[in-house]
This record gives structure tokens, sequence and C-alpha cells, in this order.
């Protein structure tokens, strides 16, 4: 079993930026897979970065390449996601995952964290 629990959400303005941290416990978080997924109010929730377990292979929305980078510090058993240039269509909770492959099928994700909101006001 492992737990998520992500961090580094709020209220910015459109051109700033955020990292998010998503740590994990229970289990060591190398062996997992990583992906950040987000919600938007009355949207379904959509995939934005994974990483394999090394961190050595990334992939990305298209809404959001060269803009966000997603890595991780198995030592600190954390996935980051460093998001830059914010616009104001990046508001959303945001939701970091674990499984076995690094995929945008959030439906192959084993286990979810709560969420970090994550506000751009224009």
């Amino acid at each position: 079993q492992v737990q998520l629990v992500e961090s580094g959400g709020g209220l910015v303005q459109a051109g700033d930026s955020l990292r998010l941290s998503c740590a994990a416990s229970g289990r060591t978080l190398s062996s997992y897979a990583m992906g950040w997924f987000r919600q938007a109010p009355g949207k379904e929730r959509e995939f934005v970065a994974a990483i394999n377990w090394s961190g050595r292979n990334t992939y990305y929305a298209d809404s959001v390449k060269g803009r966000f980078t997603i890595s991780r510090d198995n030592a600190k058993n954390t996935v980051y996601l460093q998001m830059n240039s914010l616009k104001p269509e990046d508001t959303a909770v945001y939701y970091c995952a674990a499984g076995r492959i690094a995929t945008m099928k959030a439906q192959l994700y084993d286990y979810w964290g709560q969420g970090t909101q994550v506000t751009v006001s224009s």
C-alpha cells in the first residue's frame, strides 16, 4: 500500500511558477511509475505528465509541454511537478498517482493522492 500526499498548490497570477510535490509513504516510490493528473470544475480528470521509475523517461500532455517538468527523487520518496508560465486554464485540482507503468491512462494507476488546488488568475 502506498499513501500519496500532494502539496505546493496555491493561488498565483498568470505567468508565475509553482512546484508541486508528491510525498509517498508506506512503500518505496522507486518501485512505481508516477503520474500527475488534473481536474478542473465541470471537466473530466486529464493527464498532465508521467515519469518512469528511474526518472529516465518522461511524458507530457501537449497542453503543458515546454512549461511543466516532472521529476523525482527516489531517495526522498518524492515526485515533483515544476510548473512555469502558468495560465488561467491550468486552474485545477492536481493529483499524483503511482502505478506500474508511466502512462497517460488514469485507470492504470493503482494509488492516488487527495489532490492540491492550483488557481491561476488572469
